[in-house]
């Protein structure tokens, strides 16, 4: 599949040619009109985990399961580009893999091509191994076994939707028709320069959904509609506006549906844990405690939680970038990638059976389990201090203490599954911070967050720059 951006058609008819030239079976996205349509990345993860799920419920051998290539750059910039390859089990590709990917293309590359099988594009739209596939319906008329769609109807909810130009774009006329549901696209327009957008904090244009610049046109209707929401190019991430407090943050509703998930899906398994990054608000954490569920605390990265998704360990996976998914009502798995129709939706749901909108639950959490500050800011850093920061340990940590409070955890590797944070993380317990290098800028970026206020979150970043300072340099 693709989205919506300049360069993902080309870069489909190039996959196209070699898929085709390699006889590789190939099923590719016509509901769009035109050659191709757009195909969200959750609605690629959903049709290869139905591919692959066998006709009694368990799964088909490694030999006849299927994989697949979501051609998109997320949100980002109207010039860029992205290719993404899903393995068998619908999620992102681990570090092994994009590694191979990436050395083997480089060594093709180096070689001019020369030992790359490829056909002309229009031989390859017609060759036997390419089929076209409906992407749509089956992962529409599978909603209701997530979402509560009932309940969203009966409940009258006014809905608006921005796809914000992306590859959703047809996929919520499809959900309105066959759920019943009062929803309104309040953007429908496809252009490849996002000439609509408005721009982001920086002047370029970013179909982010999660930040209040991208997101003003859907901000400033929010009291037309009961909830509404948007998503970025490919669809993975959401961004949630409610009357009651406009767009909210990613932490604060994922800390929301966290909370409400855990309590309405019974069928889940009473072990099934809460998933979060490394990065994610703390609140999160005390709403796991408040439940009664183990907390899966991983790495950045959303591959993290593609296995506990697949067998049910977790019942929720989130990031604090605006991405996430969950299990269906039943406890099996929905998508193993991040569904930001999906996160879209289980908001009109809160806002149905909760009576209150999703902001409006956000002020009731914090009332009870505290209110966090939480900020993120960049400070400069050279290339060797970048991979020093990388391979730091927990004994390179001096510091006794954080923003006047004792330290309880310091730690480089994450508390689930062990795996390197490629950085580090200090927590008390009302405050904590993370540092993680930049992959593209001079520069590592800090994570932070109090619940003691935006005095103490100052504090705490202002001492999290000498903290890791101090112990690049004993790193050395």
């Amino acid at each position: 599949g693709k989205d919506t951006h300049a360069l993902s058609e080309p870069a489909l008819a190039t996959a196209l040619e070699v898929l085709a030239g390699n006889d590789i079976e190939t099923r590719l996205d016509t509901s769009g009109g035109g050659n191709t349509g757009y195909t969200p990345t959750p609605a690629v993860s959903h049709a290869i985990l139905k591919h692959n799920r066998s006709d009694s419920g368990g799964w088909r051998s490694d030999s006849a399961q299927a994989d697949g290539i979501v051609i998109t750059p997320s949100h980002n910039p109207p010039a860029d580009g992205g290719f993404k390859y899903n393995p068998s089990n619908g999620g992102p590709a681990d570090t092994d893999v994009t590694t191979w990917i990436e050395q083997t293309a480089n060594e093709l590359m180096r070689a001019q091509n020369r030992d790359v099988r490829r056909i002309p594009l229009a031989r390859a739209r017609v060759a036997g191994c390419v089929q076209p596939h409906d992407f749509i319906a089956p992962y529409v008329q599978s909603l209701g076994a997530a979402i509560d769609m009932d309940a969203i109807r009966a409940a009258g909810l006014k809905i608006g939707v921005d796809p914000m130009g992306g590859a959703g774009v047809g996929y919520w006329a499809p959900i309105a028709d066959h759920y019943g549901l009062d929803l309104e696209v309040v953007n429908d327009v496809v252009d490849p320069t996002f000439a609509f957008m408005s721009v982001d904090r920086d002047g370029k244009i970013r179909m982010d959904c999660s930040s209040p610049f991208a997101m003003a046109g859907l901000i400033t209707l929010k009291d037309r509609f009961s909830i509404a929401f948007g998503n970025d190019a490919d669809a993975d991430r959401h961004g949630i506006v409610t009357p009651s407090a406009g767009l909210l943050n990613p932490n604060h509703y994922l800390s929301v549906a966290i909370d409400y998930l855990f309590r309405h899906r019974l069928n889940w398994r009473p072990d099934a844990a809460v998933g979060k990054t490394l990065v994610s608000s703390s609140l999160i954490d005390r709403v796991a405690t408040r439940l009664g569920r183990r907390l899966a605390e991983v790495p950045v990265g959303f591959k993290y939680f593609v296995d506990g998704l697949l067998d049910g360990s977790y019942g929720f996976g989130g990031e604090e970038s605006a991405g996430a998914s969950f299990l269906r009502h039943d406890g099996t798995v929905w998508t193993t990638d991040k569904d930001g129709l999906l996160l879209n939706l289980l908001a009109a749901e809160i806002t149905a059976r909760l009576g209150k909108d999703p902001g409006a639950a956000y002020r009731d959490l914090t009332t009870e389990l505290g209110d966090p500050v939480y900020e993120r800011i960049d400070a400069p850093a050279s290339t060797a201090q970048k991979n020093a920061l990388k391979r730091l340990s927990p004994n390179d940590v001096k510091a006794s203490t954080l923003g006047g409070e004792p330290i309880s955890a310091k730690f480089t590797a994450a508390p689930e599954g062990n795996a390197p944070l490629g950085g580090l993380k200090v927590v008390t317990q009302n405050g904590w911070f993370a540092a993680r290098p930049s992959g593209t800028e001079d520069t590592y970026k800090i994570y932070a967050e109090s619940f003691r206020g935006a005095d103490h979150l100052k504090q705490i970043q202002s001492e999290a720059q000498q903290i890791v300072t101090t112990a690049l340099a004993g790193a050395r």
